[in-house]
């Protein structure tokens, strides 16, 4: 097996289910060092489960099976002393952190009008916001060693409206302007930002989703993909193929852009 990512360090948030798991094995089996960070329980909105203190362990006992290094930390990403405490156990750990996979997230279905102000904060605040404090504790290790790469996990949604998403829609549309104004902002120090754009992925989510629907999560996917590829969703390692892509230095000169693996779905 090729050790493309040997002598690097990952930092995914999110990283006990679904896309940040399969990029943080995705990496790891690269031989990268992985930093793995996510809830210790569930929250309450959305009803669903997320990730939690046993999948993240879960996570690095995978990893560590395979020879790999893991780390994992407990917190949630809107939490700004639990985001410090994690990266300052990176750096104590590993002396740097060289890529950042902004993976946490949530979603819930709900028509704009009939949303409360907390189920919006809830959105904005950790998709959006969690996404810059994590990045923000981060980034001046990256401008001191003079390299980096920010890879934002966006979503066909941040491209384009979807009904009942309005909040999530409008947090995935933010982190385009993160990824973008990062880019500008640290060019100088050789510090790449990306977003990259998934439709329907299979994934926990889907389950939780399916459940606030009344329906089981394959309905759902071909209810509302509409993916020109005869597929209902992405799987994880399809997201996780095109991450490391991004991290590696084959793509050294790519920064600012938002990259889609959408199945079709936006050419429809």
């Amino acid at each position: 097996m090729v050790k493309d990512f040997a002598d690097k360090v990952v930092f995914i948030t999110g990283a006990a289910k679904g896309q940040g798991k399969a990029v943080a094995l995705a990496f790891a089996k690269a031989g990268a060092k992985i930093i793995g960070f996510d809830l210790e329980e569930k929250i309450d909105y959305p009803a669903y489960n997320s990730g939690n203190s046993e999948d993240l362990k879960a996570l690095k006992n995978e990893i560590e099976s395979i020879g790999g290094e893991c780390l994992v930390f407990f917190g949630d990403v809107r939490d700004q002393v639990s985001i410090q405490a994690a990266v300052k156990g990176a750096i104590y750990a590993f002396g740097k952190i060289d890529i950042l996979f902004n993976n946490a997230g949530i979603a819930a279905y709900g028509l704009s009008h009939e949303l409360t102000e907390a189920q919006w904060d809830s959105m904005l605040d950790i998709n959006l916001k969690g996404a810059w404090l994590t990045a923000k504790h981060i980034i001046p290790y990256m401008i001191e060693k003079k390299s980096g790469v920010i890879i934002n996990n966006s979503s066909i949604a941040g491209l384009r409206g979807l009904n009942r998403l309005s909040h999530y829609s409008a947090s995935k549309y933010g982190l385009i302007g993160l990824t973008k104004s990062w880019a500008i902002e640290l060019a100088p120090y050789n510090i790449r930002s990306v977003s990259i754009h998934p439709t329907g992925v299979n994934t926990p989510m889907n389950d939780g989703l399916a459940s606030m629907e009344g329906s089981t999560p394959q309905e759902i996917a071909e209810r509302s993909a509409g993916n020109l590829l005869p597929v209902p969703w992405l799987e994880t390692e399809d997201v996780a193929h095109l991450v490391l892509f991004l991290a590696s230095d084959k793509a050294r000169y790519i920064t600012g852009s938002q990259f889609v693996v959408d199945a079709g779905l936006l050419s429809a």
